[in-house]
């Protein structure tokens, strides 16, 4: 291919401005080259809270957007995952103390399928019994909170604070608690993900039902 033919190709390319999803102001992410707006689909974006409130103190949380709707000159993205920095967690190890972690899978009132993973952070160390009802006490909280919220209000909840807060307020009964973090939440699945999946389960059932009729007969 030609220099003149690259140079072309080049100057054919578009800039497209990220924007995060509403419920984050439509905050600009950066921009993003394509020739064709098709080809912007599905790009990620990675950003931390703390850029997109201004607030420098918030660098320990990642966020991670994915393009799912582009316009003329704007890219506009959804959720799919928050997470705290390494670094972040690690100073909250302390010696001598428990941390203990979860991993629950919900599903919020509007059908989104989220993974959430809560971890507490003892003053001393924690017996096993204990550490398992706190666990179970965040398994819980979790869960009664994604009954309750649709998929914008239950990362609300995660990215402001709030999740860990309640955690925080329950679990600390069980035993003296440092901290609690939600360390990560990951989208897993939309609405139609999650229908197509349930209805792929029920052909599956149906099958079973079938061959069970046909070795009775």
């Amino acid at each position: 291919m030609s220099e003149r033919s690259v140079s072309r190709k080049k100057q054919e390319k578009r800039w497209y401005t990220v924007h995060a999803p509403e419920q984050f102001d439509r905050a600009e992410l950066g921009d993003t080259p394509a020739d064709e707006p098709e080809k912007v689909l599905d790009r990620t974006i990675e950003t931390t809270l703390g850029d997109l409130n201004g607030n420098a103190s918030e660098n320990n949380t990642k966020l991670k957007f994915k393009i799912t709707d582009v316009g003329s000159d704007a890219a506009y993205t959804e959720f799919v995952k928050h997470e705290l920095t390494r670094d972040y967690l690690r100073s909250l190890v302390r010696r001598g103390a428990s941390k203990i972690d979860a991993y629950v899978t919900v599903l919020t009132t509007d059908d989104y399928r989220v993974q959430i993973q809560p971890v507490a952070f003892t003053t001393k160390k924690a017996d096993h019994s204990q550490e398992r009802a706190i666990r179970e006490t965040m398994v819980d909280i979790v869960e009664e909170a994604a009954a309750e919220r649709t998929f914008e209000e239950l990362i609300d909840s995660v990215v402001e604070g709030r999740l860990s807060s309640a955690i925080y307020g329950e679990a600390k009964t069980i035993y003296p608690l440092r901290r609690v973090e939600i360390k990560k939440s990951t989208l897993e699945a939309r609405p139609e993900e999650v229908a197509a999946e349930e209805e792929a389960a029920v052909d599956v059932d149906e099958d079973d039902v079938d061959v069970e009729d046909d070795d009775e007969a």
